[in-house]
């Protein structure tokens, strides 16, 4: 989907929107007329996926008691997934702003709460509350705040153990299956014929909310949230036998492990090439990657490729060769609305976070490591290209590197880590 992009002066976009009197607008309930159309359009592409869901112990869950539902995130259908098996209970589901761009109207109707990826937003946690205390409505999030890249778990926040013991209702998991293997990020939001299956779970009553400390409901939802899309679908004998599979793979796949180059390789059709040494992959029907034409066997899975690339960036971190430098084209958003292209500038990432600047000189944003513990890499955003997304507190800011060889997977994994290390350091100063 495209979007209407409006031009202007970056100052001059802060200074109008701070200049405004801005009333909040708390979440609605979503009446059934509503969750029905919700739950009419979804018919067409769970049709497609013979989608089926199996429910597990939600006898416990009372019948008009709201409860908070967390789901793993791997594709648009997600949402429908979620209008279908809740229906006709009435939710609100935690989405991000750039998901109103153009129809903010009809995403509150529908119950939608907007908030910021990856970063802290008390408006949002007062939202919540307030769907729950006083709207008496279920609560719909993906804690991973963004989709999976590689089809496994991404990393989780571990503050959301507090969010549950804050709500104190019964916590549901929904975990789909096939809803990756379907239409991966990285494929270019070519769907694949897949079906698509779900469970939804109850793992916690109020009761033992309220006893468990904060941490061990942490670790039961970590727990929920290991998934691996790419083994499933090899035990499930799920074959792909679309001639574009491994389009855009290098996305994700970004380094080549024969001769170490980043922003060489290259998915197309069925294969997987490095430009730079000529290594060469078949991705296979069970989602394997095979060695063809002389190339040295590396990895067949590809999760485990992508762990590997983040080993690397570790290293690099922790050997203090890890940079990102490159010019971007900037969009900005200041609330749901839609977005302004304000010009161009850099982007730079390193051990002290990430900077961005603009060429004109109006933005000089600055992103320590400990700010949050990711960042949203997104593919083909609005069908534009791949950004690099930071929320600071005056906007969003969208990058877009100019350069298709710059791996935004890869700065995601290097802020990941970066987080991981100045967290520690944060901690071991906390308890001298």
């Amino acid at each position: 989907m495209k979007i209407k992009v409006r031009k202007g002066s970056y100052r001059q976009i802060i200074d109008n929107h701070k200049a405004k009197k801005h009333t909040h607008k708390k979440p609605k309930r979503p009446n059934i007329f509503f969750r029905t159309l919700m739950r009419v359009v979804s018919i067409p592409d769970l049709l497609a996926t013979k989608f089926s869901f199996e429910r597990i112990g939600m006898e416990k869950l009372g019948k008009n008691e709201p409860a908070f539902y967390l789901m793993n995130h791997s594709s648009f259908i997600d949402l429908e997934i979620a209008a279908t098996v809740l229906y006709p209970k009435p939710f609100n589901i935690v989405a991000t702003t750039d998901a109103f761009f153009g129809k903010d109207w009809l995403m509150r109707q529908i119950g939608c709460i907007p908030t910021k990826k990856f970063s802290t937003d008390t408006t949002l946690v007062r939202d919540i509350l307030h769907t729950v205390k006083k709207l008496k409505s279920n609560v719909i999030m993906f804690p991973e705040a963004g989709y999976t890249l590689d089809g496994t778990t991404t990393t989780l926040s571990d503050t959301i153990g507090k969010c549950v013991k804050m709500l104190g209702i019964p916590l549901v998991m929904i975990k789909t299956y096939g809803a990756f293997s379907r239409d991966p990020l990285y494929n270019n939001l070519q769907r694949r014929k897949v079906k698509v299956s779900a469970t939804v779970e109850y793992l916690l009553s109020a009761e033992e909310i309220k006893e468990m400390p904060a941490e061990e409901i942490t670790r039961i939802v970590f727990d929920q949230f290991s998934f691996d899309s790419f083994k499933w679908q090899k035990e499930n004998n799920v074959k792909i036998t679309e001639p574009f599979r491994a389009d855009g793979l290098e996305r994700i796949l970004y380094k080549c492990t024969e001769c170490g180059k980043e922003g060489e390789m290259l998915g197309s059709g069925t294969h997987l090439t490095c430009r730079a040494c000529g290594a060469r992959y078949e991705l296979s029907e069970l989602g394997e990657l095979v060695a063809i034409d002389g190339t040295k066997e590396s990895f067949t899975h590809i999760p485990d490729w992508y762990r590997w690339e983040r080993e690397e960036v570790r290293r690099e971190i922790d050997e203090g060769s890890y940079s990102l430098d490159t010019p971007v084209d900037i969009w900005i958003s200041v609330d749901t609305k839609g977005v302004w292209g304000v010009g161009e500038g850099r982007l730079t990432h390193n051990a002290d976070g990430f900077r961005l600047t603009s060429d004109d000189g109006e933005i000089s944003y600055e992103q320590k490591p400990l700010y949050s513990h990711s960042i949203c890499a997104d593919f083909n955003f609005y069908e534009v290209g791949d950004i690099i997304a930071l929320s600071g507190t005056d906007c969003i800011y969208y990058c877009f590197p100019k350069s298709e060889k710059i791996p935004v997977a890869k700065a995601r994994l290097a802020a990941e880590e970066l987080y991981k290390i100045a967290w520690q350091k944060h901690l071991e100063s906390k308890n001298k």
